[in-house]
């Protein structure tokens, strides 16, 4: 397969399907910038470490050396992507198929974020896969169900790891600083939330980053009559074409987002930022190196929580955990049927 830029504008320019495919994907990963990346710096605006208007450009310009820097050292998680589902053997139909899924995690995820509710745009993107996959396959036999247990591991692992590590680390930094004076301390931590933000933005655009990448140069692929990219490497083109998408997005914002798991799900003082974002970094890089896919959402949430419950599980929004433990439930099924469906749509008219 020819990876190179002057080849793939040719392909993208003679194949409407490609065309479309790229132009899906890329806003995709503008949507993962602009609903998911604000995760990463809610702690960070919400304990008045630093303004809206500064977090946003400083995530965008970490997500954008994580998805640039992860990748050539670790493409692990592109791979598991990638080798998830099996289209089949008519590549024409594969890059339909490809379409409908991408079509599917662009309404699902508008959807979610226009209520401020944080989506997690992994699973939309591995449903959707998933959803267009039994649809071009008509069963379940496109899944390849090593690969997709990784997800079930990252569910788990997100959740357990995430909440077990905010909860030690928060601990822990209490404990050394318990007969520090609160005021030198307070100054120190408005500085480390700050790199912890930033660390998080890095790992976000590792974790999240990959995922489309994969997906892209599976739809490249297809355009050039293969099957998969097993053994292929990814060209530097597409890992930076993909992270200035993801750092455009983080820019535009996502302040809703930034109130809903920043300030309502638990109070936080800056100690408490810095090791909620300490701890989701480390969960995320953890799982990167590793090759899991996992929600970047589920970690800096679950992060949070055991911070909170470090002070006492009363501190915890239940109410606001429930509404996101309902749109994670729902993303499977939600964003899996509407990429079936639309696959379903788009084999028939195309």
């Amino acid at each position: 397969m020819d990876n190179t830029l002057l080849s793939f504008l040719q392909q993208a320019t003679s194949s409407p399907v490609l065309l479309i495919t790229v132009l899906l994907t890329l806003g995709v990963i503008f949507v993962n910038g602009w609903t998911d990346a604000p995760n990463a710096i809610a702690t960070c605006v919400t304990t008045r470490c630093m303004s809206v208007r500064g977090a946003i450009l400083m995530s965008a310009a970490f997500n954008f050396l994580g998805v640039f820097i992860m990748t050539q050292i670790n493409s692990s998680v592109a791979s598991t992507i990638s080798n998830m589902v099996n289209f089949g053997g008519n590549t024409r139909d594969a890059l339909i198929a490809l379409c409908a899924a991408l079509f599917s995690i662009v309404v699902y995820s508008v959807g979610a974020s226009y209520f401020g509710i944080p989506t997690s745009e992994s699973h939309s993107l591995i449903a959707g896969l998933t959803g267009s996959a039994i649809a071009i396959q008509n069963g379940v036999g496109g899944v390849n169900m090593n690969e997709w247990a990784k997800v079930l591991y990252g569910l788990v692992l997100s959740l357990a790891l995430g909440f077990a590590t905010g909860w030690v680390v928060c601990k822990a930094v209490g404990l050394i600083c318990a007969k520090m004076d609160r005021r030198r301390t307070n100054g120190f931590f408005r500085w480390a939330q700050i790199f912890g933000a930033a660390a998080m933005s890095f790992m976000h655009g590792a974790q999240d980053g990959q995922k489309f990448i994969g997906v892209l140069f599976l739809g490249i692929a297809f355009a050039n009559g293969q099957e998969d990219v097993v053994g292929a490497t990814i060209p530097v083109w597409l890992m930076l074409l993909c992270s200035v998408v993801m750092a455009g997005g983080t820019s535009v914002g996502g302040e809703k987002i930034i109130k809903s798991v920043g300030m309502d799900m638990v109070k936080l003082e800056k100690y408490q930022g810095f090791s909620a974002d300490l701890a989701a970094a480390f969960c995320l890089l953890y799982s990167t190196l590793f090759g899991i896919p996992v929600s970047t959402t589920h970690t800096k949430t679950t992060a949070i929580m055991g911070v909170g419950a470090v002070r006492r599980l009363s501190a915890i929004n239940l109410g606001v955990v429930k509404d996101m433990v309902l749109t994670w439930v729902f993303t499977f099924p939600g964003c899996g049927l509407i990429s079936f469906l639309m696959a379903k749509l788009f084999l028939f008219l195309f």
